[in-house]
């Protein structure tokens, strides 16, 4: 039977220099590598402070190129240090043209892939939909060598769809770089509900794919945002096997029964069971 797989869920709390949070996110990756970590994940847009909070042309600057300085960084140290990396980055994709892109990159420094962001939020603190165009890759996994990973990103979290088919793609963990928090003062029940409602549908997608997911958040408060924390990994059950604090930075390291996967699917076998013959429907916005 082979050992559980070690990843690395680096919660972070971002400062205003993008160096600085490049340096810092490469010394904590390299840091969970020297513990076991086989596989580490970093928050959504790792490198600058959460700027989606406001439309403003200039914040256009903070996106660079794949491959490109923060890419070709993560994969030096992925080779050196031994460690595949998720990491959430800014894409200028052509002049004009940004998305939000995950790159994923082997434990040799290799870059698999990379996943656009899909599902483009527009609230308010978040208007995304300023920056980003929607993701063309499709719902990809990647073969690693630690493991198969998939990537989404944050607001992809709430679409059951997206995890379906990454699911199905062979991924083996659900990495969900995020961020997310309170941005209104509503009160300790609201604050504690919507928290429970972002954990509940994820661990859902744990069960209903008989997969691994981990959600991976900043911490701390950055103007009308209070990102709550609280990274975790649910196993294919949905139970919440490890959760990181809601109020500090934090590397949570995880042991992952790879094999759990194979047991829970031959006990509930959603995935033979779907009647892919019936769903048909579900590509129209909404039935007539």
């Amino acid at each position: 039977m082979a050992p559980p797989l070690k990843i690395a869920l680096i919660q972070m709390q971002v400062e205003e220099d993008p160096a600085a949070n490049l340096s810092r996110a490469l010394e904590r990756v390299d840091a969970a590598a020297k513990q076991g970590a086989r596989v580490a994940c970093l928050p959504e847009l790792f490198r600058s402070r959460y700027f989606c909070q406001s439309e403003d042309t200039a914040k256009f600057d903070l996106a660079e190129p794949i491959p490109g300085e923060s890419s070709e960084a993560l994969a030096v140290l992925a080779a050196k240090s031994g460690i595949a990396i998720v990491g959430s980055l800014f894409e200028k994709r052509a002049q004009g043209v940004y998305h939000n892109t995950a790159v994923v990159l082997d434990s040799d420094g290799r870059m698999l892939g990379i996943y656009r962001k899909a599902h483009i939020p527009d609230d308010p603190l978040y208007y995304e939909k300023f920056y980003f165009a929607p993701g063309d890759t499709g719902f990809r996994a990647f073969a690693a060598r630690p493991a198969t990973i998939g990537t989404l990103v944050c607001w992809d979290q709430w679409f059951p769809e997206a995890a379906r088919l990454t699911a199905l793609a062979g991924a083996q963990i659900l990495f969900y770089p995020t961020a997310i928090g309170w941005q209104f003062d509503e009160g300790d029940d609201t604050d504690t509900a919507q928290h429970d409602a972002w954990e509940t549908v994820q661990r859902g997608h744990a069960i209903a794919n008989g997969v691994f997911v981990a959600a991976v958040n900043r911490v701390g408060r950055e103007d009308g945002i209070r990102f709550w924390g609280q990274s975790f990994v649910a196993d294919p059950f949905g139970r919440v096997i490890a959760r990181a604090a809601s109020d500090k930075e934090e590397t949570l390291l995880v042991d992952c029964d790879l094999g759990a996967i194979e047991a829970v699917r031959r006990n509930w076998p959603f995935l033979r069971d779907r009647r892919i013959d019936a769903y048909g429907e579900i590509t129209k916005r909404i039935r007539d």
